[in-house]
């Protein structure tokens, strides 16, 4: 999670791609035209999570939160910071003098129950092969591997257990496996060097793939991508090693996996193009973009996560992240990267630590509340047009339900205090009037009713309690026949 930099090498100009990864301004700035008669594909789920409802052993169990989310993918990092000792390969397979060929020689149970939290709240699984980050001084776990083809036998062991039922195992389905997490981020994660990581994707990647050719293995699980530089984006080295390595070497990269924690959202769908971009261009065409980290983080600034930041400081930060701030940005990002080129996205966490959408106690937080509006507009998963957004303006996404007897309208208000937002809603499916309800996630509304009734003939609707920060819900119906009877 915390990113160390890299020296950029090679420019990619990205300016011809601004209209599709950015979000553009809202017309007028106060108005915002939602046109239900223009159709604009389907609402993509991209709130994937990192992590699963089982927390501190069965002490709190946020499955009941999981199922309202409906996660379309939860990924598996960093399940031992505050959960079981499960998932990590050195929680499964203790002993690497063992024999993986033997069942004996793996400890399944904790992984099997964590795992069985997820799978009974309805989710898919990404499985990340490795081990989770270590900011202690003494690093444990995240070493490379003594030896790479036991390394990946022991893998292809833990994906027959949960697969092929062997080993007292499950037929869990899981599709996507994923190599290693942030091997850039040195020496939190990875103290070897990069080539190592190659090679131990390399032989990791061919061994599932020769096994299991329908499966899906990626990575690296970049933290670090590359910068901007005005209009170009400089990959990192690392990235652009890593896939001349596989293109060279033709290994197996059913898709590619990276990270960004960001003060501003418009970030995110810029990225994704960037990065789109680089892997065209080294052959990875039909390689899937899945960006599975990704939160709030203020200032950019990683410190208060760390040992200096402990107290009042880490405690701020946290909030904040997880606050009204941390919802209007969450709901910003889920309705900007809808037009971006990624595949897949996981928010990191929908669990109980500091980047959590939930307290210690299991309390949900504002970020979750902007999850569950988002997960309610995908009720309505027929897209309208709407004018795309950028940073410093209003964020929205519309939609019409398959029978086209409820629409509903996503709005997030992250930094803008200059305007009341208006709503200009044309092209309902039904003759007028629409009534209206507005549902308001901020400082001191958790998705609540705060307004309802008639939308006026002109199609108007003004939101003055959209203040930043923000997340608002328009859920729009057809008035009752006798709505205007008295």
């Amino acid at each position: 999670m915390t990113k160390v930099a890299a020296k950029p090498r090679s420019a990619i100009s990205v300016a011809c791609l601004a209209l599709l990864c950015m979000a553009f301004p809202v017309s007028g700035g106060t108005e915002l035209t939602v046109d239900f008669s223009r159709t604009n594909g389907t609402i993509r789920p991209l709130h994937g999570v990192n992590l699963g409802p089982i927390c501190y052993r069965g002490m709190v169990d946020l499955s009941a939160y999981h199922r309202e989310l409906g996660p379309p993918l939860t990924r598996l990092h960093d399940v031992v910071w505050v959960n079981y000792d499960a998932v990590d390969i050195s929680t499964i397979f203790r002993d690497f003098r063992n024999d993986p060929s033997q069942a004996g020689s793996y400890e399944f149970a904790a992984t099997d129950d964590y795992l069985a939290g997820i799978v009974a709240v309805g989710s898919p699984i990404l499985y990340r092969l490795g081990e989770s980050i270590e900011h202690t001084p003494r690093k444990y776990r995240v070493h490379p591997p003594k030896d790479f083809a036991k390394w990946a036998e022991i893998c292809c062991g833990i994906i027959r257990h949960y697969n092929e039922g062997w080993a007292g195992g499950f037929r869990h389905n899981i599709q996507y496996w994923e190599i290693w997490n942030e091997p850039e981020n040195q020496p939190a994660m990875w103290t070897g060097t990069d080539d190592q990581y190659f090679q131990l994707y390399e032989v990791t990647a061919k061994a599932i793939k020769a096994r299991w050719p329908d499966l899906k293995v990626g990575g690296p699980s970049l933290g670090y991508t590359g910068d901007f530089e005005g209009d170009r984006f400089k990959p990192g080295s690392f990235m652009l090693r890593f896939l001349r390595h596989c293109r060279d070497r033709q290994v197996p990269l059913d898709f590619f996996s990276w990270h960004r924690y960001a003060r501003d959202p418009s970030d995110y769908a810029l990225r994704a193009s960037a990065l789109r971009q680089v892997l065209d261009e080294h052959g990875f065409n039909r390689t899937e973009s899945h960006f599975n980290e990704w939160n709030y983080l203020p200032n950019e600034d990683w410190r208060p996560m760390m040992k200096e930041g402990q107290g009042l400081m880490r405690e701020q930060w946290s909030a904040e992240m997880r606050g009204p701030r941390g919802a209007a940005f969450a709901a910003w990002a889920l309705m900007s990267l809808q037009d971006a080129p990624v595949d897949m996205a996981n928010f990191y966490t929908a669990e109980i630590q500091m980047f959590g959408m939930f307290n210690f106690n299991g309390v949900p937080q504002k970020n979750f509340y902007a999850f569950k509006a988002f997960r309610a507009l995908l009720d309505t998963p027929q897209r309208v047009w709407t004018p795309p957004c950028k940073a410093g303006q209003m964020a929205v996404c519309a939609g019409l339900d398959s029978g086209k007897s409820r629409a509903a309208i996503l709005l997030s208000n992250f930094d803008t205090t200059n305007s009341v937002p208006e709503l200009v809603i044309r092209g309902l499916p039904w003759v007028p009037p629409a009534r209206f309800e507005l549902l308001l996630v901020d400082a001191d509304r958790n998705l609540e009713l705060v307004r309802h009734g008639a939308v006026g003939a002109d199609g108007r609707l003004l939101l003055p309690e959209l203040k930043t920060p923000a997340v608002g819900l328009v859920r729009l119906s057809p008035a009752p026949p006798d709505s205007g009877k008295r």
